[in-house]
């Protein structure tokens, strides 16, 4: 592949070293408290001589940005959400991550919601490890990363990526000094990705997707969550030949026809293939096309909903760009055209605006689905078969966790404490009392004992004996018998029986039911 064009900002100077050099810890600096915008710089920043400059809340350095030709990640700020809705999106945002396989289950359309409203940025790179299933990686390969990380690698591979390493967000506080924390953390997950998958090998449109997780969670959850946006979210995007990528320039450009056919018609009469305006878009997943806070939102949607999100946002580009007569004033030819795709107006770009045409833009997984085998076909029909065998693309985390379900077992009781059969349970006063008779069962009994059939009481069923002493399911192992078929000389003594036997039976049920929850307060978050 061919090196990607836009950065954020110009190249930071190549200094002289190897990533061989210490690591350095990100120590405060002394405008720490100067606003609620900046932070601190690290060490990073200090070392590379911008130790004068300010770090904004992304992470990027005051003033840094904005070079021309560049996007500019601080272009528009990130939507202020007052501090009290905040704390609120983030109470819920823990609720479901303590109860992720609940919520994925039940109430996924919420989860859906909540990521179209921006995941917190506090817990944004724990939901994204949720959300894309790298965090049940992680769990399933206990070490490997490690043992990934341990081996020498392919020097072919090495090479290229540490000649990309000071090319990926120069700017930021993580990757601004050669050597430093972030640069040899990219490299690490890199260089543990061509060993995992050594048939694919390495890809410059990786670097800025790690880079991306990286600035949100450690090397190892880094490392699974790129796993699943290669294997999962983009298959075959970085494999040799890009084919995929190729198909998906032909998806997208057949999806414009119905999005804005004035876009359309234009980029058909300027014969201008796809490639020459989406690759970038896809491969990095905007990362280096929009401001810094449409990049978050459109990654938030994108972990839980899967590509559609990016066909949908580069759909609302095109259409915004090129979809009316006087846009296309100044895009006479390909050159002009080419040069408006690349240099977007800011509005368009602008978080709110393009979140909400990307939420209300009617793509679905089964139009692109649809519209895939009809290019497939075509790719067939011209080209032959495709050379890279890529799995099947999975659309979102739904689909994902559905394909792969985590590995946690469902709680089930399991007490420790077992109580004597004639112990009581904290705060219970006395045995349990029989049930009420029903006003029917009364009646019943009424008729019976008028007509001289019966002289005794009516039996309560043992399903009601054994809710009254606190279990409403009668135990597997202890098989119900109808009162009916039992030898009459037993009926008698069989209500007091049941309900002294269901009673035991009750407590211990309790007791593992408080035990249960217990295990649900300690459910690792």
């Amino acid at each position: 592949m061919a090196k990607s064009r836009g950065e954020n900002g110009p190249r930071a100077p190549a200094a002289e070293g190897s990533l061989s050099g210490t690591r350095e810890s990100l120590a405060p600096g002394p405008d720490a408290a100067a606003a609620d915008e900046l932070s601190s710089l690290g060490s990073d920043s200090e070392a590379n001589g911008f130790a004068e400059r300010r770090i904004d809340k992304f992470g990027f350095i005051v003033g840094s940005q904005g070079a021309e030709g560049a996007p500019c990640p601080l272009l528009h700020r990130l939507e202020e959400v007052p501090l009290e809705v905040l704390r609120q999106r983030e109470s819920k945002w823990l609720d479901m991550l303590n109860n992720w396989d609940k919520w994925m289950a039940k109430k996924h359309k919420k989860i859906r919601l909540r990521c179209q409203k921006g995941i917190p940025p506090s817990l944004r790179g724990r939901a994204w490890q949720y959300l894309s299933g790298g965090k049940v990686k992680l769990q399933q390969n206990p070490g490997k990363f490690d043992e990934l990380d341990m081996s020498p690698g392919d020097p072919k591979w090495l090479d290229v990526i540490e000649r990309d390493l000071h090319r990926q967000f120069p700017f930021h506080e993580m990757f601004v000094s050669r050597g430093g924390h972030g640069q040899q953390d990219l490299f690490r997950v890199l260089k543990a990705y061509t060993l995992y998958r050594p048939e694919e090998g390495y890809c410059q449109a990786q670097a800025p997707i790690a880079a991306v997780l990286l600035m949100h969670m450690p090397a190892e959850q880094a490392f699974w969550c790129l796993v699943q946006i290669c294997e999962k979210y983009l298959p075959g995007y970085y494999s040799e030949k890009l084919e995929a990528i190729q198909l998906d320039g032909e998806i997208l450009f057949s999806l414009l026809q119905k999005v804005s056919p004035v876009a359309h018609k234009h980029l058909s009469r300027q014969k201008i293939d796809p490639l020459l305006y989406m690759t970038e878009w896809f491969m990095c997943a905007f990362a280096r096309t929009l401001p810094w806070s449409s990049v978050l939102r459109v990654w938030d949607m994108f972990f839980c909903e899967g590509v559609k999100i990016i066909f949908r946002v580069g759909l609302v580009l095109l259409k915004h760009a090129l979809g009316s007569p006087e846009k296309l004033k100044a895009c006479q030819g390909q050159y002009e055209t080419i040069e408006q795709l690349r240099s977007l107006s800011p509005k368009i770009m602008q978080e709110a605006f393009l979140v909400q045409e990307v939420v209300e833009l009617p793509v679905t997984e089964r139009q692109i689905e649809r519209e895939h085998l009809i290019q497939l076909r075509r790719w067939q029909e011209t080209r032959g078969e495709l050379q890279c065998c890529s799995p099947p693309r999975l659309h979102g985390a739904k689909a994902i966790m559905e394909a792969e379900p985590g590995p946690w077992p469902t709680l089930q009781p399991s007490p420790s404490i077992r109580l004597p059969p004639d112990a009581l349970l904290p705060g219970s006063k006395g045995k349990p009392k029989p049930p009420r008779q029903s006003q029917k069962e009364k009646e019943q009994w009424k008729q019976a004992k008028a007509s001289g059939q019966l002289d005794k009481p009516p039996i309560p069923s043992q399903a009601k004996v054994a809710a009254a002493a606190g279990d409403a399911c009668p135990p597997q192992d202890v098989p119900l018998k109808d009162p009916a078929h039992q030898d009459p000389a037993l009926q008698d003594s069989a209500p007091q029986d049941s309900a002294h036997h269901r009673s035991q039976d009750s407590v211990h049920h309790h007791s593992q039911e408080s035990l249960t929850s217990q295990e649900s307060e300690d459910t690792y978050l």
